[in-house]
């Protein structure tokens, strides 16, 4: 209020100095100029526009007006970038609904929760078959673990392939205990599954991958099911993960020529770890698998994870929480205790494709 006095002020004296600079010279100068009307305008003009260039500091600005507005604006970007940035750590806030079919099965099907203002605000999106295959074009595609992964990879290309193109990927995929790869050659984009069970299979994958210094794209990784079965030591698996996370330095420092417009413009691999799931322990189906891979074991088995320095924040890779998935589905969406309905692990690959919209900045 006091700011808006002194202007108003300021305005006063500024238009009393005007009418003395501008009358006083000009009714002087009238009679002289009173033959000559066109230099009488000129000279009248010429004093109009000092005296504005004089008044003009008294003036407020457009900008004065819309302080707020302009600041406001800046906080809006600011927010909107630092929630698209926080928008990684919502992706894991999705519900489930289960349909009875016609022949009394049930399906499973997902949404992310809409409910929420802020996974609304992130604008998450069930990708389809053309923009996730643009979102991979050029690229590398590394997936190794054990079955989570092979489910994991199989949800992946049914995604990617169409249904022709599926029918010899499911036999061939699911062959006991193998690598499976494909090449779609009108994407240009290259998929391995690597079978790799145990924690040492996967350092010995990045050590090739060191070697040869030929680094994939994406690198989704994920183990424990068989450690858990076969070892039953959730210290070793721990310190099993620390080696795998010492041995991860050449990809996060790997520097590639750049393939803009897709997710290999990155100069480092998008690294993912897909997380064991909720294991059902009355409906797992060997008796030998009840006894040993109990839900204290599988506590250990998770704690170790997290305290293995893999996973962000403190790690280089980004969590694909299965048992977050596979618990709020619950016990109808699996038949062994273990293994999923394939919508859990199709949920899987939607949140790693978001998450790799986030990180390399686009939109579909």
């Amino acid at each position: 209020m006091l700011g808006t006095l002194r202007m108003i002020g300021a305005v006063q004296l500024g238009v009393l100095a005007a009418c003395i600079v501008v009358l006083v010279p000009m009714g002087l100068a009238g009679y002289h100029l009173s033959r000559n009307k066109v230099l009488f305008f000129s000279g009248a003009l010429f004093i109009s526009l000092a005296v504005a260039v004089h008044l003009s500091p008294y003036f407020p600005t457009l900008t004065d007006f819309l302080p707020s507005l302009s600041a406001s604006q800046s906080s809006s970007t600011l927010v909107l970038l630092q929630n698209r940035d926080s928008c990684v750590s919502l992706l894991h806030r999705i519900q489930w609904m289960h349909h009875q079919t016609p022949n009394l099965n049930v399906s499973h099907s997902w949404s992310w929760v809409l409910s929420d203002e802020d996974v609304v605000a992130c604008d998450f999106q069930k990708i389809g078959r053309k923009d996730a295959g643009d979102l991979l074009n050029g690229s590398w595609v590394m997936i190794a673990g054990d079955s989570q992964t092979r489910f994991f990879t199989l949800s992946l290309l049914d995604l990617i392939l169409v249904e022709d193109e599926m029918v010899s990927v499911r036999g061939d995929l699911f062959k006991r205990h193998s690598d499976y790869h494909v090449v779609v050659d009108r994407l240009g984009l290259k998929i391995d599954f690597i079978w790799a069970p145990y924690e040492t299979n996967l350092t010995q994958v990045v050590g090739e991958l060191s070697k040869n210094q030929s680094y994939p794209d994406v690198l989704v990784m994920g183990s424990g099911l068989w450690h858990m079965l076969h070892i039953t030591n959730s210290a070793d698996y721990a310190e099993s993960l620390e080696g795998l996370a010492g041995s991860m330095a050449p990809l996060v420092g790997s520097v590639r020529v750049p393939d803009l417009g897709s997710v290999s413009s990155r100069s480092q691999p998008h690294l993912f770890w897909l997380g064991m799931p909720m294991l059902i322990n009355s409906m797992l189906n060997t008796e030998e698998k009840k006894e040993k891979m109990t839900n204290v074991t599988q506590y250990a088995y998770v704690r170790g994870l997290r305290n293995a320095n893999l996973l962000r924040p403190n790690g280089p890779f980004v969590l694909l929480d299965m048992q977050s998935l596979s618990e709020n589905c619950g016990a109808r969406c699996t038949e062994d205790g273990m293994h999923y309905d394939g919508a859990v692990y199709e949920a899987a690959v939607h949140i790693m494709l978001n998450a790799l919209l986030i990180h390399s900045q686009q939109k579909v």
